[in-house]
């Protein structure tokens, strides 16, 4: 270690000894735990020294204390959802979201609530709705983004235009401030007593304050200095909301609830383009009478789109015609009353097309589109470059987009011309961004595909001409997420000299040593300074290192790559590499979000530990560090692989996450890279190898389960496999479904017609053919599963096709990132079952896991080969063979499912299916069939080979209490447990005792 390392490393953990005396949360100074806190969902990127989890005010107090002392700065931080570099800083960072997250009292009848800072906006409003109130400001990461930070950022979200911001809706602050003092900040004490100095400065700069501050709702950036003014209450609580952490540290809060809307009505109105809607809103926002808008929100129809190729077209409900929309939300006492709010809004706008509708699913979806924003406006639409433009703009296209100028807002009535100069603006500079936002307030959500991975020259100019046009418009560089690293360095364009040192006083007044959250908003830091992305190396983001040669450029590419370990990516997908791949996360957050609040699967063991360490964003973190090359050595580097341990591959983060994040092919790619031509973990021999196993079990079946059932010897095999000794083997098929198959045990004892190669269409102009396609596991421990499709398909009018040669998908091989084996027995598949996709037989995959790499990881492992696309899009599950037009048999032969109504069951996805096939199909089928059920959100927490890893039993454990535990243990007699996949099926008897059965045993017991 360098000398100037070594005294870095003893002077933080001096820091972080002296905090451990008083502090009695947690203080982590560890590598990963630096990279997990080194960046926010912003472009930047600082390293603390340590990271603190406060238990109580006392801890905050006294962490501050010796700070203060020893002159160290701090950055307080909540989810860690900010956009503009906010809540990342030098020196150390306390973390909230961990342990003081409560919300203390409602006061229904003052309507008022008490809560600490980390509590989770949703939790609030859970808490409220009770009481039929809630919080006003809504942003769209209201489940996972904590009021502490929504104070600090003075948060808004689409219902701001009718309750105001976060500083609207803030009565008191119990707060500490640089200086060590604790006091309350409220309103109505001109005097300013908690505050020496405070009174004079005001008093002395009431022109300035009037005329420059408070100009129009969402003038965010800088102090929101007008709260001070005699007339607007001498509120020192609103004040300082929106000031980012710089003068106070927020202890806890007492908030204004406002009543829950009665029968919100949700207008979409149709323009021919965004500018076109923006033009519109001043007129909406005038109607009144009742009809006054809860919400005014922009969306773009190219974001549309994106939501579309990302998520399916079934994501998004019919539109009106148009190319930008507004949807607006109004209210009323009664259905009728919202309704004709609706029709007024309509009657009153210039829209070409409109759409009202009512509370329910196509309103929860259009509003889904708007949550997702943030991340899946983080990539830009495909696009030819253009030539000429800085920076070499248009390579960027189809890329990421970054934020920084993320919300910038002008007077509503402004809004149109500001859109279509910021659009001449971009096509300057020849990028692109999908904007939306909250119109009703002026405020616009924009990323753009800035090419930072090669530098921060453009980011620059772009944003110093982005902040020229804005104040122009009378606008501001922030509409709601605050100023932070990326627009603090450009309020003088929007504020004059004077007001800019008015600024710099304010902050004196609490925090002198200028230790809280330093480079933000006052002495600000570069805004191209500290910039995440261009750490990897840029010329690696666009294309693999050739391994062959290429010159001295590629010769000093290979080096590095040798080095970090990040050059080329093995499932191709839209990303070639590794440091491209793990910064697709821009730290949005949805992977905090509570499962049940987000109706999704992803992070299954964050949602059992509550540590970033595991939560996708986290793990990504740690990855990038490891492909920058400098806080952790590599991919191979004990943090990586610390950080990953408890991944459980559920792949919920690729369908779940808005930037489409997939860990579960990050971890299976460090772990190809780590053990590549190594001796690796025995457990990825005895799980890994488990299809190999089972084909070599299958002949002494009886003998082996007899042996496992006997209980110190089934526990020497778990511990000598590498899995935790508290699970049980579960039993080998003493008939594999292949060999009942080939007996002829499916017609009777005459064995069926096999073939190794595919008959086009049908024998004799009869039957449709499909291909029953047996994965290891169906075959050789759940072989009553493919025997009840073969029941099934052949009642449905199927010839039941079974190809002689067996055709595994490696799925045990990826999950332990065998890659090369994977291959190889892929390759080995596509020989098999390619012939039949290329001549249109659909291709029925039973076990959700494998059916998931037929769909997707072939794809990315096989992306030339054109038999992997054919598989792909001929692999069906048993829901979509059923029921899809083109595939359903009731086309052709009338045969629907049987009746299930007198079914009711608990419903466990399987996560892959979740996220690869989407489980909309089954669950319609067994509605429809009249089956009344409860699905399950969330892992079942065995995932594979995860749950019987040792050190992990008790992760899995905790995930399964998550949703399938409690599922199991509230169900009514006589309530069944329905799972497709084997891991959820022996989760559940495993740690319940209960059995389960797949849709395809269920509907065969009804024929």
């Amino acid at each position: 270690m360098r000398e100037a390392e070594r005294a870095a490393a003893v002077a933080r953990e001096a820091v972080a000894d002296a905090l451990r005396a008083v502090v009695s949360g947690d203080v982590d100074t560890s590598s990963r735990r630096r990279a997990e806190y080194s960046t926010d969902a912003s472009n930047y990127r600082v390293l603390p020294d340590a990271v603190v989890y406060p238990r109580s005010t006392e801890d905050v107090v006294a962490a501050l204390d010796v700070l203060r002392e020893l002159e160290v700065p701090v950055t307080a931080r909540g989810a860690g959802t900010s956009v503009a570099g906010n809540a990342v800083g030098p020196g150390v960072v306390l973390d909230f979201s961990a342990h003081l997250k409560h919300v203390v009292s409602i006061d229904a009848e003052a309507r008022t609530a008490v809560v600490q800072p980390g509590t989770v906006m949703s939790t609030l409003q859970k808490a409220a709705a009770r009481h039929g109130l809630r919080f006003g400001p809504d942003p769209s990461t209201q489940n996972r983004a904590t009021l502490g930070g929504m104070i600090g950022n003075n948060a808004c979200g689409p219902h701001a235009v009718a309750y105001g911001r976060t500083a609207d809706n803030v009565l008191e602050l119990d707060v500490v401030d640089g200086r060590g003092r604790r006091f309350t900040a409220g309103a109505g004490d001109p005097e300013f007593a908690a505050v020496p100095g405070l009174k004079e400065l005001v008093r002395e700069n009431l022109a300035l304050i009037r005329t420059q501050f408070g100009r129009f709702g969402r003038q965010v950036s800088g102090y929101s200095l007008e709260h001070l003014l005699p007339e607007n209450g001498s509120d020192l609580a609103k004040a300082l909301v929106g000031t980012e952490g710089t003068c106070v540290t927020v202890l806890g809060a007492t908030l204004r609830l406002v009543p829950v809307p009665q029968k919100p009505t949700l207008v979409v109105l149709g323009y021919p383009d965004m500018p076109s809607a923006a033009d519109d809103v001043p007129a909406l926002l005038a109607v009144g009478d009742g009809a006054t808008p809860l919400a005014v929100e922009g969306l773009d129809a190219r974001l549309v789109d994106v939501v579309r190729r990302a998520q399916g077209e079934t994501r998004v409900p019919p539109l009106p015609e148009g190319a930008g929309w507004l949807m607006i939300e109004v209210a009323g006492e009664t259905q009728e009353e919202a309704l004709a709010n609706a029709r007024r809004i309509v009657a009153a706008s210039s829209a070409l097309d409109s759409q009202v509708l009512p509370a329910g699913p196509d309103a929860t979806a259009m509003w889904q589109i708007r949550a997702d924003g943030a991340g899946l406006a983080g990539r830009t639409p495909p696009r030819p470059a253009a030539e000429g433009t800085p920076g070499g703009a248009g390579s960027a296209g189809g890329e990421q987009a970054w934020p920084g100028w993320e919300d910038s807002a002008v007077p509503p009535e402004r809004l149109g011309a500001y859109l279509r100069d910021l659009d001449a603006l971009m096509a300057r500079y020849g990028v692109d961004g999908l904007p939306y936002g909250h119109f009703g307030d002026g405020c616009v959500h924009l990323r753009i595909d800035i090419p930072l991975e090669a530098s921060g020259s453009v980011l620059r100019t772009f944003m110093t001409e982005a902040a020229d046009l804005v104040a122009r418009h009378g606008g501001s560089l922030s509409g709601e997420h605050g100023d932070g690293r990326a627009r603090s360095e450009l309020l003088p364009v929007m504020y004059s000299p004077e007001a800019i040192a008015l600024l710099e006083r304010f902050k004196a007044l609490f925090d002198p040593q200028d230790l809280l959250n330093p480079g933000v908003v006052v002495r600000p830091a570069a805004l191209d300074a500290d910039l995440r992305r261009p750490q990897a190396l840029p010329v690696l983001s666009r294309r693999p290192v050739d391994p062959r040669g290429g010159g001295a450029r590629d010769g000093a590419l290979r080096g590095v790559a040798r080095k970090t370990g990040y050059a080329g990516f093995s499932f191709a997908h839209d990303h070639h590499d590794m440091a491209t791949a793990v910064h697709r996360c821009v730290g949005v957050g949805k992977c905090r979000a509570d499962n049940h609040a987000s109706g999704g699967f992803m992070c299954p063991s964050f949602q059992a530990t509550g540590d970033e360490k595991d939560v996708t964003r986290g793990r990504a973190r740690v990855l990038q560090e490891a492909v920058n090359g400098t806080l952790v050595g590599g991919l191979s580097a004990p943090e990586v692989h610390e950080s990953l341990d408890l991944c459980l591959s559920c792949k919920a983060c690729s369908s779940d996450c808005p930037a489409g994040v997939d860990m579960a092919q990050y971890k299976s790619e460090v772990l190809h890279r780590t053990y590549k031509g190594r001796l690796r973990p025995v457990d990825h021999y005895a799980l890994g190898w488990l299809p190999r196993w089972a084909r070599l079990v299958g002949p002494f079946a009886g003998a082996v389960n007899k042996v496992l059932s006997v209980r110190p010897l089934a526990r020497a095999v778990l511990w000598a496999g590498g899995m935790d000794t508290r699970r049980q083997v579960p039993r080998f098929a003493e008939m594999p479904f292949r060999t009942w198959w080939r007996r002829g045990y499916a017609t009777g004892g005459v064995p069926p017609e096999v073939s190794g190669g595919a008959t086009p269409g049908r024998p004799g102009g009869g039957r449709p053919r499909v291909v029953l396609w047996t994965d290891s596991f169906s075959d050789a421990l759940s072989p009553s599963v493919p025997q009840a499709a073969v029941k099934v398909l052949r009642a449905a009018g199927y010839d039941v096709v079974v190809p002689d040669q067996e055709a595994c998908c490696g799925l045990t091989w990826i999950s332990t990132g065998q890659l090369d084996g994977a291959r190889r027995r892929l390759e080995k598949l596509l020989g098999v079952l390619g012939p039949y996709a290329v001549n249109g037989i659909p291709i029925l995959g039973l076990e959700p896991s494998c059916t998931a790499v037929l769909r997707s990881d072939l794809l990315d492992l096989f992306p030339d080969d054109p038999r992997a696309a054919a598989v792909a899009a001929a692999t069906r599950t048993l829901a979509e063979l059923l029921t899809e037009p083109g595939t359903a048999p009731a086309e052709e032969t009338g045969w629907q499912v049987p009746d299930l109504s007198d079914v009711r069951a608990v419903v466990q996805p399987h996560c892959h299916h979740h996220s690869v096939m989407g489980y909309q199909a089954d669950e319609r089928l067994l509605r429809d069939a009249g089956a009344q059920i409860e699905v399950l959100a969330g892992c079942c927490g065995l995932a594979g080979n995860f749950g019987m890893q040792k050190g992990h039993y008790d992760v899995s454990v905790k995930v399964a209490e998550n949703a399938l535990l409690p599922a199991l243990r509230d169900a009514e007699e006589g309530t069944g447990f329905l799972a497709d996949g084997f891991s959820c099926r022996t989760q559940a008897v495993q740690l319940a005792g209960v059995e389960g059965k797949a849709l395809v045993e269920l509907i065969a017991e009804r024929l």
